[in-house]
């Protein structure tokens, strides 16, 4: 038996570090949301009881450091599972770019074997176990849109922002979450106003939310990479209303109301960024 998952890529919103906490992660407070573009996870079902993980992009690991293993692994350890898994991942997110492509693979396998297996686990019971296996698994379990708190595992849920089109720049580097956080200073941090981000996407406020969208992780990332700063500006130069870092980056967000000018955005950006692409906000769950 194969069931397929989508994984769809997240995009940051509002990244705010408030504190380095005693077991080493720090407490965030994270407004995250999905868009279509996405992985795509296939799981056969195994009588033997093996897991075997293969991803079709040569930056990612087909073993047990891949999170899509972990997430079997950790499924089978928890509820005691004798059966065995293929999962085959169809890599259409860009690796380690900030857009949670690892993690919300993890999230699919969790989902999709829950189907597979008939085990009927409620989305909040998978989302504290994706929690052992990664900061981003808890939101990707969701799919939705989102505040995240503590270390990224405490989920509130919220409707879907008011944004149609974003535009997504990644240039050719990849970049270390662990890294950038090791080299955050939380006494320089200027922090985003997330109360006013949750208002506007309550109140369906666009302006108001590109207002005040920001990731305190950006100072870091472009001084390590100016190149993401370069983008930052000429997206914001195109046109581009709320433009931010997503994650710890490098890929570079800018919001849009309009198709066409998320089109026209892009075609300025393409001799420019190795990576861009044009994406539909989804914000909502549609992985139960």
């Amino acid at each position: 038996m194969m069931f397929f998952e989508n994984a769809p890529a997240k995009i940051t919103l509002s990244l705010d570090v408030l504190g380095k906490r005693e077991d080493g992660y720090h407490d965030v407070e994270m407004v995250m949301t999905t868009v279509d573009l996405s992985d795509r996870v296939a799981l056969t079902s195994l009588e033997v009881d093996h897991i075997a993980v293969s991803a079709d992009n040569q930056y990612v690991p087909n073993d047990e450091r891949n999170l899509a293993f972990k997430a079997a692994h950790a499924l089978k350890n928890k509820y005691h599972i004798t059966q065995g898994v293929r999962i085959d991942i169809e890599k259409n997110i860009p690796v380690s770019a900030g857009l949670g492509g690892g993690s919300s693979d993890a999230a699919a396998v969790l989902r999709g074997l829950n189907k597979l297996w008939g085990l009927d686990i409620p989305l909040s019971e998978l989302a504290d176990l994706g929690a052992s296996i990664g900061s981003d698994v808890p939101f990707c379990v969701y799919g939705s849109t989102a505040l995240a708190k503590g270390r990224g595992e405490i989920i509130q849920e919220l409707p879907p922002p008011p944004i149609t089109w974003a535009i997504l720049a990644k240039p050719n580097i990849g970049v270390s979450t662990r890294v950038i956080f090791n080299r955050l200073t939380l006494e320089n941090i200027t922090h985003p106003n997330t109360t006013k981000i949750l208002n506007a996407i309550k109140k369906q406020e666009f302006n108001e939310l590109c207002n005040h969208v920001g990731n305190v992780l950006e100072t870091v990332t472009t001084s390590l990479y100016p190149n993401v700063q370069r983008i930052k500006e000429k997206m914001i130069l195109a046109g581009a209303k709320g433009v931010l870092m997503s994650g710890s980056g490098p890929t570079v967000v800018g919001l849009v109301e309009h198709q066409h000018k998320a089109v026209r955005i892009y075609n300025g950006l393409r001799g420019f960024c190795d990576e861009v692409y044009v994406v539909r906000v989804i914000g909502h769950s549609n992985t139960c």
